[in-house]
C-alpha cells in the first residue's frame, strides 16, 4: 500500500480525539485510550505527522512499548505511513543498545555475558544458602527476585518490602532475600548481568555520566511511551533519564488494563502525570470500534461498580459498530458440564461461519485449560494453546503419570494402596506423594500451579470412575495416554485457548469468559481491596476482547454429582440478568440465563446466601474461611485441647484406612468442630465438610469427642 502522499494525508480517517493526538507534537502529551479506541493508529498518525510535516526527525523519536509484538506492529505501520527511521522499541531493547554502546566509554572492556535465564543461578545462590527449592519455589524466587529488581528493592529491603506492598511470599522473605544476596554476588563473581541489570546499569551509567547523557539526549529529542499504565518503577526512573529537564513525551495507556501488578508494574505515573505535568495536553478516546455496543454495555457495567484510583478514572466508552447479540450468560451444574457446552457452542459458530481462529476461551488460570482442552477435541474442534504448556505437557502432570503408572503396575504390592479401595481414593494417596493435599496452598505462583494440575488430575480421576463404575487405576492410565496422545496432534489455526492475563492485547469475534465463579475471579488468594479490584480489571479486559460475540459461564459444582455451592463471580451482580444490584436484595430465577447440563434442577432449589464472619460480620469468599465461618485474622475461641484430641483421633482413623489424614477431615473442618463444639448431629452436619457420609462414619466419635468422651482407634469408648 502506497504511504499517503503528504502531512495533511496521514490525518484523513482520523477521528475529531485521535486527530487531537496526531497534531499535538509539543510539550508533553498524555493519552487516556479505552480498550478498542484505536490508540496504535493515533500514536503511529501522530509520529508520522509530525515526520512528514518536518517538525520531528525520524532517528530523534523513540517510540518505547512492553513487547517485541508490539514495538514490530508499530514499526510497520510507521513504514506504511511513510515514517521509517523512527525507533520503535521494547525498554529492555531501547537500554541494551545504549549499553553496549557505551559500555566501553563508561566502565571498559567488554559488556558483561547477559543471562538468558537466570533460574539456574537462582537454585546454585539457593544450594550456597543451604535453602534447598523445588522445581516451582525456585520459579516463584526468581520472579520475585525479578519483582525486587524492578521496583528497585536491594536484597536487604526486601523483608520489608514485601510487608508493606502485602506481598505473598513464595517462602520466609528473610530466606528470599539471603539468596537474592548471593545470586547477584554470584553474578558478579562470573561477570554477568540479568535483563533486569541491563535496565539498571543503563540507569547507573546515565545518572554518573552526564557526557553520555547529554549524547543520548541529543539524539532523541521527542519520545512515546505505549501501555504506560504497566511501567514499573525502574522504567519510569530510565525515562526520566532519557528525558532530563525536556517536556517532550506522550505517554497512552488506561489504567483501568493495569493487571500486572505482580511484576513491579504501576498505574500510578499515569494517574500522576498531571500532578508531574501541570501543562499536559490531555485526550481521552473513548470511540469503541472493536467491540459492538452489547458488549461496551457490559464492560462500562463492570467498571462503573469499580472502586479505588484507578476506577475514579475510568473511561466510559461509546461503541462505534452496529447492533450485535446479547451477550450469552450460562449456568452448568459442574465444571466437565460448563467445558462440554462451551465446546458445542463453539462448534454451532464455526458451523455458522466464524473462523475457528476469531474464537477464544479465556479463563482465570491455566491449570483451568485441561477440561476445555479434552472437551474440544472429543467435538472434533483444532485449538491451540497461548502462553501455556499443554496441560499433558506440564512437568508436574508427566511425573503425576509416572507415579500413577508405577502404582498400576505394583498393583496389590504398593503399599501406599493397602485399604485404599475406590479409584478417586487410590489418585489421591498417589499424588499425595507429589505435593496435591485437600486443601490449595496459600498464595499464587509456582506452588499453586502445580497444585491446580494436580487437582485437576484428581477430578479427572474422579469423573472416570462414575463414568466406568469398576475401572482400575490401570484403566485410568490407559485413559490418560488416550487423552495425552489425543492433545500433542499438531493442531491447525483452531480456538485459541488462553488465560486471562496472556489475553491482553488480541482480540477475537467470539470469546467465551469461562469458570466465572468466586473463588477464581476473584482468585481466592486476592486478599486486599487492591487485589480484588486488580480481579475485576481482569475480567473487564476479557470483556473488551470480544467484537461481537461474548459468552460468561460458571459452574455451580466442581464435579457431577458434586455439592452445587459455587456463587458466580461478584463482579456480575447487578449485571447479569436476573442478579441484584449492589446493595439491593438478592434477585430469585434466572431469566436471560442459559441453563446447561442438568442445573435447572439445581436452581430451584433456592440459592444458599453469602457466608458472613461470625466475628465481624464481612462476607467470606475464601473456601478455608467459609469452613471455619470467621475471617483469617479474626479472633478464634477454638479450644485447643479438643483441636488437638481430634488431631490424635484423625490420625488413628487414617492409618486404620490407609488414607492421607486429611481424607478423614482436613485441618480447617476439625478447627471449626473445636472452635463450635457441636453437640447434636444436626449441629455438626452444618459444618462445611461434614458431609452425610462422614456424618455417619465418623459423627459418633467426633461428637463423643466434643462431650469429653476418649475414643479408641475402633471408635469405642473407653
Amino acid at each position: 500500500m502506497a504511504p499517503p502522499r503528504d502531512a495533511d494525508a496521514v490525518l484523513d480517517g482520523l477521528d475529531p480525539e485521535q486527530r487531537e493526538v496526531a497534531t499535538a507534537l509539543h510539550g508533553p502529551v498524555c493519552v487516556l485510550a479505552g480498550a478498542g479506541t484505536g490508540k496504535t493508529r493515533a500514536i503511529t498518525h501522530r509520529i508520522a505527522y509530525g515526520v512528514r510535516a518536518g517538525i520531528l526527525q525520524p532517528s530523534s523519536v523513540l517510540a518505547v512499548t512492553f513487547t517485541n509484538r508490539a514495538a514490530g506492529e508499530m514499526r510497520g505501520r510507521l513504514r506504511q505511513l511513510g515514517a521509517g527511521g523512527v525507533q520503535a522499541r521494547t525498554f529492555h531493547s531501547a537500554a541494551l543498545r545504549q549499553l553496549q554502546y557505551f559500555w566501553p566509554k563508561a566502565v571498559g572492556g567488554e559488556l558483561p555475558r547477559l543471562l538468558e535465564r537466570k533460574v539456574q543461578l537462582v537454585a546454585e545462590a539457593g544450594a550456597r544458602c543451604r535453602i534447598r527449592l523445588d522445581r516451582n519455589e525456585l520459579r516463584d524466587v526468581t520472579s520475585e527476585i525479578e519483582w525486587a529488581k524492578v521496583t528497585q528493592t536491594v536484597p536487604a529491603d526486601y523483608p520489608a518490602a514485601v510487608a508493606k506492598a502485602q506481598r505473598d511470599a513464595p517462602r520466609d522473605p528473610a530466606e528470599i532475600g539471603q539468596i537474592y544476596a548471593m545470586y547477584e554476588q554470584l553474578k558478579r563473581d562470573r561477570s554477568a548481568i540479568d535483563f533486569e541489570d541491563v535496565l539498571l546499569l543503563t540507569v547507573g551509567i546515565l545518572q554518573d555520566r552526564h557526557d553520555i547523557a547529554d549524547r543520548i539526549r541529543s539524539q532523541y529529542q521527542h519520545f512515546v511511551v505505549d501501555e504506560y499504565q504497566d511501567v514499573s518503577p525502574l522504567q519510569q526512573r530510565l525515562l526520566d533519564l532519557w528525558l532530563g529537564d525536556r517536556d517532550n513525551l506522550c505517554v497512552v495507556g488506561d489504567a483501568s488494563q493495569t493487571i500486572y501488578s505482580f511484576t513491579g508494574a504501576t498505574p500510578d505515573h499515569l494517574l500522576n502525570f498531571r500532578t508531574r505535568h501541570p501543562n499536559a495536553t490531555v485526550v481521552k478516546l473513548v470511540r469503541d470500534y472493536r467491540s459492538t455496543p452489547q458488549v461496551v454495555h457490559l464492560a462500562n457495567g463492570l467498571l462503573a461498580q469499580a472502586r479505588g484510583r484507578a476506577a475514579e478514572h475510568r473511561l466510559e466508552l461509546i461503541s462505534q459498530r452496529d447492533p450485535g447479540p446479547e451477550p450469552v450468560y450460562a449456568e452448568y451444574a459442574d465444571e466437565p458440564a460448563e467445558a462440554e457446552g462451551t465446546a458445542r457452542r463453539v462448534r454451532d459458530l464455526i458451523a455458522a461461519g466464524v473462523p475457528a481462529g476469531e474464537i477464544a476461551v479465556l479463563y482465570r488460570i491455566n491449570a483451568q485449560s485441561e477440561v476445555y482442552e479434552q472437551a474440544l477435541a472429543d467435538a472434533g474442534v483444532p485449538y491451540q494453546l497461548r502462553g501455556a504448556e499443554r496441560f499433558f505437557e506440564r512437568a508436574e502432570v508427566r511425573e503425576a503419570g509416572v507415579a500413577l503408572r508405577g502404582a498400576a503396575r505394583a498393583g496389590g504390592n504398593d503399599s501406599l494402596l493397602d485399604d485404599v479401595e475406590d479409584l478417586p481414593s487410590q489418585v489421591r494417596a498417589v499424588l499425595s506423594t507429589k505435593g496435591w493435599t485437600s486443601e490449595p496452598p496459600t498464595g499464587s505462583g509456582a506452588v499453586r500451579d502445580r497444585w491446580e494440575s494436580l487437582s485437576a488430575l484428581v477430578r479427572l480421576a474422579e469423573d472416570f470412575a462414575r463414568a466406568r463404575p469398576g475401572a482400575t487405576l490401570g484403566d485410568l492410565v490407559a485413559e490418560l495416554d488416550e487423552r495425552a496422545a489425543a492433545q500433542h496432534a499438531p493442531t491447525v489455526q483452531g480456538v485459541t485457548l488462553a488465560s486471562l492475563h496472556s489475553a491482553k492485547g488480541l482480540e477475537w469475534d467470539a470469546v467465551f469468559l469461562v469458570g466465572l465463579t468466586e473463588g477464581m475471579v476473584p482468585i481466592t488468594y486476592a486478599k486486599t481491596d487492591e487485589q480484588v479490584e486488580e480481579e475485576r480489571r481482569l475480567l473487564y479486559v476479557g470483556v473488551t476482547r470480544a467484537r461481537l460475540h461474548l459468552s460468561l459461564s460458571w459452574a455451580l459444582a466442581r464435579t457431577p454429582g458434586g455439592r452445587a455451592s459455587r456463587r458466580p463471580t461478584r463482579f456480575l451482580t447487578g449485571l447479569r440478568p436476573g442478579s441484584a444490584a449492589p446493595g439491593a436484595r438478592t434477585a430469585g430465577g434466572g431469566a436471560g440465563v442459559e441453563r446447561g447440563g442438568g442445573a435447572v434442577a439445581v436452581t430451584r432449589r433456592g440459592r444458599r446466601g453469602p457466608v458472613r464472619c461470625r466475628v465481624c460480620g464481612a462476607t467470606l469468599t475464601d473456601a478455608g474461611e467459609m469452613k471455619l465461618t470467621r475471617c483469617e485474622d479474626c479472633p478464634s475461641d477454638m479450644d485447643e485441647g479438643l483441636y488437638e484430641r481430634l488431631r490424635e483421633w484423625r490420625s488413628g482413623q487414617a492409618k486404620q484406612l490407609g488414607q492421607p489424614p486429611y481424607c478423614v477431615f482436613t485441618d480447617k473442618t476439625l478447627m471449626a468442630i473445636a472452635e463450635t463444639v457441636p453437640a447434636t448431629d444436626g449441629e455438626l452436619a452444618r459444618i462445611s465438610g461434614v458431609g452425610v457420609r462422614k456424618l455417619d462414619r465418623f459423627g459418633a466419635d467426633v461428637l463423643a469427642i466434643c462431650a469429653g468422651q476418649e475414643r479408641d482407634q475402633d471408635g469405642e469408648e473407653d
